[in-house]
């Protein structure tokens, strides 16, 4: 059940240059890939996906825009709003998972790798980002199971974007299935991978949100709302959306290119 509470900031964590992880005590569940709608006072309020569940819950947010930008300048007890958690979860199947991430969809996944490591999956993660400063999360996935990582300019690991990456790990051994999150653009190539291996995929799919709970229509995709239908979709449901990795809404609601 959704609750709202105001809490302290416990912890500070620099992740990235750009990333930043809050850690507080919230007194309600979470699955692995569900969000919460956070109020940073006198800015905004904003959706985070939690990237560590328990009693001491955590979200990872990318210094992207105004609100998150003044987010950043927050210490060790200032206080924040939350509410949630809101959305699906990722379904914890198979033996064996492949989990793509790009930039700062791996604060979505993380939970999700962890997850199914400690119930006995044996996990690959292949992880993206531009450059190698940004990589998040790389030695939690790596302490749940292999890592491969993939940067833009070839500072480590594979030159070149991560779905590519993804490609060589599916050519090269069987899973059962495959995890992403990511630019939307780099979500869409994972998808048509997995669709031509016949790999079951669950995508987690981040939209601009202004209320989390179907009432706004911000985060609309085609006719279904990601707050309420997803956050997470199937490669089956993703087929019969025109938008997605071709559109996405501003915060007027305009469609404009991903």
């Amino acid at each position: 059940m959704p609750k709202f509470e105001v809490v302290p900031i416990l912890e500070l964590v620099r992740e990235t240059p750009t990333t930043m992880t809050y850690r507080f005590r919230g007194d309600f569940g979470g699955q692995p890939g569900q969000f919460l709608m956070v109020w940073i006072p006198r800015y905004d309020e904003l959706p985070m996906a939690l990237s560590y569940l328990g009693a001491v819950k955590g979200i990872t947010v990318h210094d992207y825009g105004d609100a998150t930008h003044a987010f950043a300048a927050f210490s060790a007890g200032d206080r924040i709003g939350i509410r949630g958690p809101y959305g699906n979860a990722f379904r914890l199947e198979g033996e064996k998972v492949l989990a793509v991430g790009g930039g700062s969809g791996m604060a979505s996944m993380i939970a999700a790798i962890e997850a199914f490591a400690q119930q006995g999956a044996q996990v690959v993660t292949a992880a993206g980002a531009k450059t190698a400063a940004e990589l998040l999360f790389v030695e939690r996935a790596n302490a749940s199971g292999e890592v491969h990582i993939a940067t833009d300019d070839g500072s480590r690991g594979f030159a070149g974007f991560v779905p590519a990456l993804a490609e060589k790990l599916v050519d090269r051994e069987k899973f059962d299935q495959i995890l992403t999150c990511g630019p939307e653009r780099m979500m869409k190539a994972v998808v048509d991978l997995a669709k031509a291996h016949t790999i079951p995929i669950q995508a987690s799919l981040e939209r601009y949100m202004k209320c989390g709970i179907g009432i706004c229509d911000a985060c609309s995709l085609d006719d279904r709302l990601v707050c309420m239908d997803g956050p997470i979709f199937t490669a089956e449901q993703l087929d019969g959306f025109e938008e997605f990795g071709k559109f996405r809404r501003d915060k007027s609601g305009r469609r404009i290119p991903a």
